[in-house]
């Protein structure tokens, strides 16, 4: 094992109240990648400020090797002197690092170098700093909330240059796909303390449930010890009726552990308030169209939504998303074409911009709309403090301005105030952003089961898999011209159907190439076969994925013991790498013989 490069260790940070950080720790090592997980609050930007050297710990031990350099990614980059995004990128280059390393990422993250810094949108402010940071391919990239604000094209490019990057990382995101895909090892920060799994973010949250399951058991162990130890203070004092003094003791401390226990922080809890049942035809867009001067946003698109669906809707940045979903809602009237709203509609909203908050309201007053203590929830008079509650926010919060709220807290406050409204149809505009990954659950759980039609704009690839029935997106991805296509399912199913759509289109376009003397030849007495080798794997890959799927059973089965990984981590952590090697094996047959039955099917017909 190599030595670190970067090492935290009991690190104490307090602001006044509860300690944020208690005893937590940091080791990097070349080539890890790490990603840092844990709820909103729970101190992550702070612990990776902490690495950067940008904060000071009160207590605990900061060691960085002398030679290592280290990058940490701003979320408010600081343009003040610099006249162009050139110009601010070239300035994070140490003496020997490569300046066409620059040119290289700008033009990757569709920046020129020329823009002014001052006119930069959200979205370009992040990719500048994102070019600031990884330029100099430091020792150590420190990365907070990089996808935030990116695109899917882009995201997915970001990690590709992440997972062949030589520098050793540390990232925070709420986007499950993206540390799934770039992540070797997962720090878990809860309550003040870390833990670390040397595996990427894919085995975090069974590994996360054995843990807390693990600590349940001890507090249930804990709690029968003092039952039996004061059982013995009242009945077994000896002849001389004398107690044992150190016993006593013990007694004691095994009391103020199990009182000072700090348990997991609670989940939300809530569900959508029931509203009148809308007419079955929710939408109808006829042939709609819409242009901006010379650019088409959308060329004649049509779309019918009924109750029930849940429509996504990705593309890349500027592509026209948002300008679709105004006109789909009836907020932007299209050039041409028309749009039909259904009957009994209750349309709630929640905007990429959190623009329905005043940073200078209460949240009290802002669940209220001002209307004194008490909110109508269901029909039922609540209490706004005990409603707060429920979606993790103190009651000593309800006179707290909201301009003093995270990001991920004002996207939760916007989440209570919707779900106490009736409503029959959600619009939601990258509704992920700033979202922990409990809280992301919960989302998830809500527009799945919810009973009316949602429609959504977002950038989380697992979100839409999880949740979606069809798939809005340019019918040209890299250079949207206005044609818009739905298909059906998430986000992983509208790339299978894109896909098979291309090749069916290479197919024709060579067919149509081809000489007909070849074309007659194709389809005459010499037609082609399948190789030996070929049929071979046809007729044996189905055994062999069925003993693939009965060792990954096995393997399930084994891992399913709750006390598994308490009793026996390595063995565990055994089994999940081999579940994980058999998993991938699978998937490489599954679509081998795909494949090979479309081109038998192809042959014979």
């Amino acid at each position: 094992m190599a030595p670190p490069i970067l090492k935290l260790d009991d690190i104490f940070l307090s602001f006044g109240g509860a300690p944020l950080l208690a005893g937590a720790g940091l080791q990097i090592e070349p080539g890890d990648k790490i990603c840092l997980v844990g709820r909103n609050g729970s101190g992550k930007s702070t612990l990776l400020k902490i690495a950067a050297g940008l904060v000071e710990a009160q207590s605990g031990e900061v060691f960085r090797h002398p030679s290592s350099t280290v990058r940490y990614l701003e979320q408010a980059p600081d343009f003040a002197d610099f006249n162009t995004v050139q110009a601010y990128a070239e300035a994070g280059l140490g003496p020997g690092d490569d300046p066409y390393r620059v040119t290289y990422l700008l033009s990757h993250l569709g920046l020129s170098g020329d823009e002014d810094p001052k006119m930069l949108s959200g979205g370009e402010s992040r990719r500048a700093a994102l070019v600031r940071v990884m330029a100099p391919e430091p020792d150590i990239l420190l990365l907070d909330e990089p996808t935030n604000h990116l695109d899917l094209p882009t995201i997915e490019w970001l990690e590709g240059e992440l997972q062949k990057t030589r520098s050793a990382l540390v990232l925070i995101s709420h986007d499950r796909r993206f540390l799934e895909k770039v992540s070797t090892a997962t720090v878990w920060l809860d309550r003040g303390t870390s833990r670390r799994l040397d595996r990427g973010f894919a085995h975090f949250e069974a590994w996360r449930d054995q843990v807390l399951e693990a600590e349940e058991l001890e507090q249930h162990k804990l709690g029968k010890s003092i039952e039996r130890e004061e059982h013995w203070l009242r009945y077994g004092v000896t002849a001389r009726r004398k107690r044992n003094m150190r016993r006593l003791g013990e007694l004691q401390t095994m009391r103020s552990n199990y009182r000072g226990h700090k348990g997991p922080q609670g989940t939300v809890q809530a569900t959508v308030s029931d509203a009148q049942e809308s007419g079955k035809l929710v939408i109808e867009a006829d042939k709609i169209t819409k242009s901006f001067g010379e650019r088409a946003i959308v060329t004649p698109f049509s779309i019918r939504v009924h109750r029930g669906d849940c429509i996504g809707l990705v593309g890349p940045n500027g592509a026209g998303k948002t300008t679709l979903l105004k006109m789909l809602t009836g907020q932007l009237s299209p050039d041409s074409g028309i749009v039909k709203l259904g009957t009994n509609l209750e349309i709630a909203t929640l905007d990429q911009k959190r623009e329905d908050l005043d940073p200078e309201d209460t949240l009290a007053n802002y669940l209220t709309d001002g209307r004194g203590e008490n909110l109508l929830v269901n029909g039922e008079q609540r209490h706004v403090t005990g409603y707060m509650k429920e979606f993790l926010f103190q009651p000593e919060q309800a006179r707290t301005p909201i301009r003093n709220l995270s990001g991920g807290e004002r996207a939760r406050l916007m989440l209570a105030r919707i779900l106490s409204r009736p409503t029959n149809l959600l619009i939601l505009d990258e509704p992920t952003n700033d979202l922990d990954i409990e809280t992301l659950d919960l989302l998830q759980e809500i527009v799945a089961g919810f009973p009316g039609t949602v429609i959504l704009v977002s950038h989380d690839r697992d979100f839409l898999d999880r949740t979606v029935t069809s798939t809005i997106a340019p019918a040209v991805p890299d250079a949207p011209d206005g044609r818009w296509i739905e298909y059906a399912g998430g986000y992983s199913d509208m790339l299978v159907q894109r896909k098979g759509a291309l090749e069916e289109r290479r197919k024709a376009e060579k067919a149509a190439e081809k000489p007909k003397t070849q074309q007659a030849t194709a389809s005459g007495s010499s037609k082609v076969k399948l190789s030996f080798k070929q049929k071979f794997a046809l007729e044996n890959l189905p055994k062999e994925m069925a003993k693939a799927e009965a060792e990954i059973a096995k393997r399930e089965q084994a891992m399913a013991d709750p006390n598994l990984f308490t009793r026996d981590p390595a063995a565990f952590n055994r089994l999940a790498g081999e579940m994980e090697k058999l998993r991938a094996s699978l998937t490489d047959m599954e679509e081998e013989w795909l494949e090979l039955e479309m081109l038998r099917e192809e042959l014979e017909g």
